[in-house]
């Protein structure tokens, strides 16, 4: 009964597979030791703990010193991002371009309007900090099985009813515990960690531009990679002045239509697909993430129209990663994706010419490996996010030698 009750509370806690990628699930423990930890989860949740403490202490991590920055301070930054307009200051980050009076805060929480100029809130202050599998971002053709340092500062510039982060990315930076981790001491840290890489993740990396893109250039210039997991809403001249400084990212494409993205998730769309065409313009290696969300985004009219777009604007190399939904959030009311409609949306995608095509959030599926679109072997077989087995050779299937598109290290 008490391990019944502790799994329960540890997957309230966690919220699922979703934000298992804060912490380290991916090594097998033992009864004892699931215990602690969901005793630890349990104890968190009940005391009112910030999760900053309780994953901290779930990973084994020493937990820092603990920003309680009410503001402006050392974790304040003046934005390059913001104009003056008659009616406050402008933030031009991203498309909801916020314009703010004195010490009003924007959309995403992170910044802020003081003396006619614009500041980020969210800087050096990550509420989230874990070493990952590259393939939980998920990037199944970037270095796999390598480790990804992944940061996190609460904030987003979307308000998705089915946010599965919500904990963190539908607050703000003053409203999370938070680890105090500049750009130097975040690379240092990574680069001790024996990752390759430094994910931008959790909640929206945009939220935090200013302190990714400073980060970024840092790592770059000690040999990290850095990876981007956004949900793409961005403005061109930002996006293209941090995109060199970025090898791999995830967009999360929601939907293929306008109605949607702004009635689900406080957005809209072509700001995504001009972010998705900048990207593979500029040589990042871009994967692409589709969450089926019944009821929403689950018509096959609409997910074949988004694969041809896909297909016709160059990026049928791009894998892309049907997601399945969890009732979580705001839409607690929703079954789970019916895996009959992940699997014809991934039919769908295939017969429109895209190469790679996954389904995520549904264990031990066929579709976690990755298939040469030659012969149909399998190059890569998974198991989560573990590699079992690979035939890659040189980046090329190990039984016809098609290359196989990817970063391959």
């Amino acid at each position: 009964m008490l391990v019944r009750l502790c799994r329960i509370l540890c997957n309230l806690r966690l919220r699922f597979f979703s934000n298992f990628d804060q912490v380290n699930m991916s090594r097998k423990i033992s009864k004892r030791e699931f215990l602690r930890r969901s005793l630890w989860c349990a104890g968190g949740a009940a005391l009112g703990l910030k999760s900053a403490e309780v994953l901290a202490k779930l990973s084994g991590m020493n937990h820092e010193t603990v920003n309680q920055d009410g503001g402006f301070g050392r974790f304040s930054k003046e934005s390059p991002y913001g104009i003056v307009t008659p009616k406050g200051v402008r933030c031009l980050i991203c498309p909801n371009q916020c314009t703010l009076t004195e010490g009003n805060e924007s959309l995403c929480r992170t910044k802020v309007a003081k003396d006619g100029k614009l500041y980020t809130l969210a800087y050096g202050n990550p509420c989230s900090i874990h070493v990952d599998p590259i393939e939980k971002k998920p990037l199944f053709h970037f270095y796999p099985s390598s480790k990804s340092f992944s940061v996190a500062i609460a904030g987003c510039t979307l308000a998705c009813l089915n946010c599965q982060n919500w904990e963190i990315s539908q607050v703000g930076p003053r409203e999370t515990r938070n680890y105090d981790l500049f750009p130097e001491a975040l690379v240092d840290k990574a680069a001790a960690s024996g990752a390759i890489s430094i994910a931008y993740t959790y909640s929206e990396p945009v939220a935090f531009y200013e302190y990714m893109y400073d980060s970024a250039k840092l790592a770059r210039k000690r040999g990290l990679k850095n990876v981007l997991v956004s949900n793409g809403y961005i403005n061109e001249k930002p996006l293209r002045e941090l995109a060199p400084y970025i090898d791999g990212a995830n967009i999360n494409l929601k939907s293929f239509s306008e109605e949607i993205y702004q009635n689900l998730n406080g957005g809209h769309l072509a700001p995504i697909l001009r972010t998705l065409k900048i990207l593979h313009e500029m040589g990042v290696w871009l994967e692409i993430t589709n969450l089926i969300v019944p009821g929403w985004t689950d018509k096959p009219e609409m997910i074949r129209e988004m694969c041809s777009w896909l297909v016709n604007n160059g990026l049928e190399d791009c894998p892309l990663h049907f997601s399945r939904f969890f009732p979580l959030y705001q839409l607690t009311n929703l079954p789970f994706t019916p895996l009959a409609i992940l699997e014809e949306a991934h039919d769908i995608a295939k017969k429109a010419g895209l190469k790679y095509v996954y389904i995520g959030n549904v264990p031990n599926h066929k579709t976690e490996n990755t298939y040469c679109p030659k012969c149909n072997n399998v190059v890569l077989e998974r198991k989560g996010f573990s590699i079992l087995a690979t035939n890659l050779k040189e980046g090329k299937c190990g039984f016809c030698g098609m290359r196989i598109e990817g970063r391959w290290g």
